[in-house]
Parts: structure tokens; sequence; C-alpha cells
């Protein structure tokens, strides 16, 4: 099984990932790792991403997804995945891995603008800071097919929900 955390940036995909893969002994990735420095240099100076800037970084998510299910690894990772097409495309059927889509579940952390912006304001070093907080509710396409979890929980909290809902094996 592979989880999909997703949410906007502040919204905790990181914590909350890092803490579910933790709990389960399952690998972990974190989506920003697999955004390239001009990515991550645009992000900084408040320049919202195009689907152009997103296109390679949402391969290489894909790739390790891949990866995963073709060694029957569980995983945990994170992607802000604020569009259905980019869900979609996360998750397309794949020939060398026919039950991949079946195998993912979406997680999706959600909270009002108001906490995630102050969540955004109290972080720091991140690359992606309060500037982007707008295009990036603006852009959110809410999951109709993903596990809504309130973020408005601590984070243990939130991870034995996400225990709850998902029931992994």
């Amino acid at each position: 099984m592979i989880i999909l955390i997703m949410g906007i940036t502040g919204s905790g995909k990181t914590t909350i990932g890092e803490l579910l893969a933790a709990r389960l002994h399952w690998t972990f990735a974190d989506a920003d790792d697999f955004h390239s420095v001009a990515n991550k240099e645009k992000m900084h100076q408040g320049i919202p991403l195009t689907d152009a800037d997103r296109g390679p970084w949402l391969v290489a998510i894909r790739a390790q997804m891949l990866r995963w299910a073709a060694a029957s690894t569980s995983g945990v990772i994170t992607c802000s995945a604020l569009k259905q097409s980019y869900r979609d495309f996360l998750l397309a059927p794949d020939a060398a891995a026919p039950n991949f889509s079946n195998a993912v579940r979406i997680i999706y952390l959600r909270g009002t603008p108001a906490l995630i912006a102050s969540r955004v304001h109290e972080r720091a070093g991140h690359f992606a800071g309060e500037s982007l907080l707008a295009s990036q509710l603006a852009t959110l396409e809410e999951p109709q097919d993903a596990v809504t979890v309130d973020i408005d929980h601590t984070p243990d909290q939130i991870v034995e929900e996400i225990l709850r809902r998902v029931h992994p094996e």
C-alpha cells in the first residue's frame, strides 16, 4: 500500500507523513525533495509554479511510487497534488504495475486558510513561504476521492485519525 498525503503548503504534509511512516514502519518520501533547484528558488521568491514547472516534479514522484509498487514496498509520500489532473496523472494505471492505482490511498490534509497561514508564518527555513499561500488556495481543487482529515488537531491525533480511516494492511 502507498499513502499519498496531499494539501497546500503549511498543511503539515511532511510532519504527518514522517510520523505516519514511522508509526507503520514504512518508507517515507517527501515531495519537496523531488523539486528542482530552480523550482525551489522560484517558490522562495514567492513565484507560484506553473503546470510546466510541476511536470518533471510529478513525473519524479510517480516514478518513486511505481518503484515502491514494483518492489511491493509500502510507503508514505507527500505531494501538494493541488489539481485533480495532477492526482489523475500520479494514479494513472501502469502496465508494469496493474494494481498500482488500487494500492494508493490519498489523504487530504484540510484546514482553514487562517490556520494554515499561521502555520506558514511560524515555520522557519522552508522555501515555500506565506506569499505562495494565496496562489495555492486559488489553485486547489479539493479531492472527492480522498480521505479528508481536519488538521486542527495535534500531529499525533491526525495520524491516529488516518490510521482509523485507512486501515492499512
